[in-house]
């Protein structure tokens, strides 16, 4: 059948609230968007979704030997418009606040202790991991139950005009860039083009009289939100919430020097790169009258997950997992703050750094350079990317071929950081 209007199908969403597009996931009575893009076409798998016990198939194209299912299957002229369309009416429907994050560096681990903090307190829902994309997005929004009270969206760019895009379905009431770095140059077109696509959020909050969570420190950020009227703030330097970062043998303890009665904060998150992304959490959580010691209690128990800033022993040795992913600017972060650990024994593992464009040589050699300056025990570079840098480091193209040599290092009583573009998959170095 044809769909009739957006209002019809939202009064079958409502019957049934959970929306695939992966058949591998789905459950019996789920609405099924048939996505295809370049590589693959969800059509063709409408009727085995249909016999898998999906409410309905949401397709684009005719299909075939359908008769049997004529009634179950919705045809509209673009899914994922249909799907993004469905999401804003879904949106549309609530009047509670809309958090959106993007930024370059930190927004996941941002958005996962901002959502730590308010579910503290509220019926929260957030992004499940990394599903901050065109599709990740409306997904989201349609996951949200009728009873939330809050709601955080992450949003991840590589190019402009697409912040833009999620805002006009998600329609954010509060927004916060984490900060703006050397992270997908090749769509931004340069790190001004980063600011530009990024800023896209703050383009919606000020057209809409909304607020902004803002990092103080930042300029950039300053002259970035210029004509916004509601602004909250936080730094270490400036900001109505202010607070430092005290190292604790690697991992993060943050000390709240003005604005909120919380003294100190220990968290489970390795880097001293962390202090903005628990500043963030602190600054939404004590606007939006989260109890003090709920803020602090969210934070402290909130432990990372999907190689991000974690901890990990391996064998007899630690290990700073941070490969989920990786750009010159946190690459640059995290070996800073490698070397400021007082630990013997490090080894650097670094992945190449994906979407680097006409800058990929220049920024590994950067990297490089950079490592140069320390003594360490080992470095190990792996990935094309910093294949025709100079160095006498081991290099390997692969993680598969670096793991061999890995092996054989027999590693104890060391410190490791593993960081690299997801791309890579350097968390492979410490797999069984």
């Amino acid at each position: 059948m044809k769909l009739g209007s957006i209002e019809d199908l939202y009064s079958i969403y409502c019957a049934h609230p959970s929306v695939v597009t992966d058949t591998r996931k789905l459950k019996s009575g789920d609405l099924y968007f048939a996505l295809k893009g370049p590589n693959f076409n969800g059509n063709i798998f409408a009727i085995a979704a249909l016999e898998s016990g999906a409410a309905y198939a949401i397709v684009d194209e005719a299909i075939a030997d359908s008769d049997s299912y004529q009634d179950r299957i919705i045809l509209v002229q673009d899914v994922l418009k249909t799907l993004q369309q469905l999401a804003k009416y879904h949106r549309q429907q609530f009047d509670i606040p809309f958090i959106a994050i993007t930024g370059s560096n930190g927004k996941t681990t941002t958005k996962e202790l901002v959502y730590s903090v308010l579910a503290s307190h509220f019926k929260t829902y957030t992004t499940q991991g990394n599903l901050n994309n065109h599709i990740g997005v409306p997904l989201t929004l349609l996951s949200i139950p009728k009873n939330a009270a809050m709601a955080v969206i992450e949003m991840g760019a590589n190019h402009q005009k697409e912040i833009e895009s999620y805002c006009a379905y998600t329609l954010p009431t509060f927004g916060m860039i984490t900060n703006c770095g050397k992270a997908h140059l090749e769509g931004f077109g340069g790190v001004e083009g980063v600011k530009k696509g990024k800023g896209e959020l703050y383009d919606f909050i000020r057209a809409n009289n909304g607020t902004v969570f803002i990092m103080e420190d930042y300029p950039y950020l300053q002259s970035m939100s210029q004509g916004i009227t509601n602004r909250v703030s936080y730094g270490q330097f400036n900001g109505q919430i202010q607070g430092e970062a005290i190292d604790a043998d690697g991992m993060l303890t943050v000390k709240i020097n003005k604005g909120i009665d919380l003294d100190t904060i220990q968290t489970n998150l390795v880097g001293n790169y962390n202090l903005p992304n628990v500043l963030a959490a602190v600054t939404i959580g004590q606007y939006f009258k989260v109890p003090n010691e709920k803020i602090k209690a969210a934070i402290e128990n909130y432990i990372p997950t999907n190689s991000r800033s974690q901890l990990v022993q391996w064998k007899n040795n630690e290990v700073i997992l941070d490969a989920y992913n990786a750009n010159p600017s946190s690459m640059k972060l995290a070996v800073e703050n490698f070397v400021k650990l007082n630990k013997a024994n490090k080894v650097v593992c670094l992945g190449g750094m994906r979407e680097l464009g006409a800058d990929t040589l220049m920024e590994h050699q950067m990297l490089i350079d950079q490592l140069k300056q320390n003594n360490w025990s080992e470095v190990i570079l792996v990935g094309a990317e910093f294949k025709d840098c100079n160095h006498n480091y081991p290099y390997f193209d692969t993680v598969q071929d670096a793991k061999t040599w890995f092996d054989s290092k027999q590693f104890s009583g060391h410190t490791l950081l593993i960081k690299g573009s997801r791309g890579i998959q350097m968390e492979q170095l410490i797999a069984p």
